[in-house]
């Protein structure tokens, strides 16, 4: 039986300055779509659409024109709060910046987005707890972000995206701020959430190794899908 569809977008443009003579369109008619529990990556050179694209995935902005429709809903004409709404309970971000609050502790940057959810304090720290165990950072719950390592910090990172349980994971470049082996701590999480827990997860990448060990690849360039392949 076919999964659902969990990402339909369909010919979707994204344009900058418009109105203006220097508008730019930068995504050009980007169509794909994406079932549920498929892990995918998105690759391409720098200048190639790639953040752009993520950004609206992630419902972080809005196409100029096209339909996009997620886990169902179709997300056009939707307002900021309710685009916030779909990220807090759908998408789980993940950046290579990790995006960690510096004066909280692991414990409590994972807590944060169930807070967002109004979810009661015991509940969200047994979750959180529960989380940061899966990662492997049970002994790291109470350190500050400084206190960590880059990987440690990126562990964290992916247990605050799993906060809500999100049907999907989107992470943009997880590993490029990492050391190769550390990297391969983290895509081996990634792939854990795919094959156990069934997320859905999209990682967004220039990293072609890396992608090889996703189910699908689609190559952007110039603001469009120039190639698709499927890996063994």
């Amino acid at each position: 039986m076919k999964q659902n569809l969990v990402i339909d977008m369909r010919e979707i443009v994204k344009s900058f300055y418009i109105g203006t003579p220097n508008e730019l369109e930068i995504l050009h008619k980007i169509s794909f779509t994406m079932r549920e529990g498929e892990f995918i990556a998105i690759v391409g050179q720098s200048g190639s659409g790639k953040s752009t694209l993520m950004n609206l995935i992630g419902a972080l902005d809005k196409p100029t024109s096209g339909t996009y429709i997620l886990d169902g809903e179709d997300l056009g004409g939707l307002s900021d709060n309710d685009l916030s709404d779909i990220r807090n309970q759908k998408i789980g971000f993940v950046f290579q910046t990790f995006n960690l609050i510096p004066r909280s502790n692991a414990l409590r940057n994972v807590e944060l987005p169930m807070l967002y959810m109004g979810m009661d304090s015991s509940t969200r720290v047994d979750r959180a707890y529960e989380l940061l165990d899966l990662v492997g950072m049970s002994d790291r719950t109470k350190h500050l972000p400084n206190e960590l390592s880059g990987g440690q910090k990126q562990r964290v990172a992916i247990a605050r995206a799993m906060a809500n349980d999100p049907s999907i994971i989107l992470a943009d470049e997880p590993t490029g701020a990492l050391d190769s082996a550390t990297g391969r701590l983290v895509m081996d999480i990634f792939h854990e959430l795919h094959e156990k827990h069934g997320k859905t997860v999209v990682l967004i990448s220039h990293n072609e190794r890396l992608a090889a060990e996703t189910q699908r690849i689609l190559t952007l360039e110039d603001g469009r899908i120039v190639n698709e392949r499927f890996n063994n």
